[in-house]
């Protein structure tokens, strides 16, 4: 069975007070549970910052975007040389990029791209809207973001995914477990069409949207899925732990079964 891995995504909250604050309480229950990579993704601001605090544990950082160009006059930009020496996991392709900054396939794919070639370790988002999901084309608009966004990339190595049902982000509706396995494994399908069984068995595929420590474990019993992209639960200490804890027992419990 693939490793779990739950990134907590901190989106544009916690200063760098806070963030020192969140990690402190984070850090000794993290390091204590074992069978699931954990990644925090702070904002910007906080990355080094964050980096110095995990530094020896078991804790891998995440940044939240990224810009495709090195370098250049590209104010207020980051590329993705300054994250290769702060972080290893960069999130790319958030619903809310796309749906507030107007991020296309082509600005995603050229995304992915950049943090291959820094080394990084892109968790790409995709995921349908509402209204698709609605109408039945879940299956239409997923096969067109993961040909948009990975378009001209021969080699998957380091990348992750994350099923991210747009009308399950912070709406508190979140897909439910077997809904959310039947889409992921048409992702794996998918991605074994076009670059083989194996890499697509290895591939690590998370679920997005809503994830709480209520519900965190109807999703990770679902063979599929390989863990959780996790918002507004990863800000608060006691949610994240248990979500993270409830995700190491349950595999360990499945993986002794098989």
């Amino acid at each position: 069975m693939r490793v779990p891995l739950i990134a907590g995504n901190w989106k544009m909250n916690t200063t760098v007070s806070e963030a020192i604050a969140l990690v402190n309480e984070l850090r000794r229950g993290l390091d204590e549970i074992d069978n699931v990579d954990k990644v925090l993704c702070p904002p910007f601001v906080s990355l080094a910052t964050v980096r110095e605090l995990i530094r020896g544990s078991s804790i891998k950082l995440g940044a939240q975007n990224i810009y495709f160009e090195e370098k250049g006059a590209y104010t207020g930009e980051i590329s993705p040389l300054m994250l290769a020496d702060l972080c290893e996991f960069v999130i790319i392709g958030h619903s809310e990029r796309r749906q507030h900054f107007n991020e296309t396939g082509e600005i995603v794919n050229k995304k992915v791209k950049a943090a291959l070639r820094a080394g990084l370790k892109p968790i790409l988002c995709i995921g349908e809207r509402l209204e698709e999901n609605e109408a039945g084309r879940t299956e239409e608009v997923i096969t067109e973001q993961l040909r948009s966004s990975l378009a001209g990339i021969e080699h998957l190595s380091g990348l992750v995914i994350a099923y991210e049902p747009v009308w399950a982000i912070g709406t508190g509706r979140a897909a439910t477990g077997k809904q959310a396995n039947k889409t992921i494994g048409f992702i794996r399908r998918t991605i074994s069409q076009k670059y083989g069984n194996q890499i697509a068995q290895d591939l690590h595929i998370l679920y997005g949207g809503s994830v709480t420590a209520d519900n965190a474990a109807e999703f990770m019993r679902q063979f599929e899925i390989d863990g959780a992209l996790v918002g507004g639960a990863s800000l608060k200490a006691n949610e994240f732990l248990s979500i993270v804890k409830q995700t190491s027992e349950i595999r360990t419990h499945l993986s002794e079964e098989s």
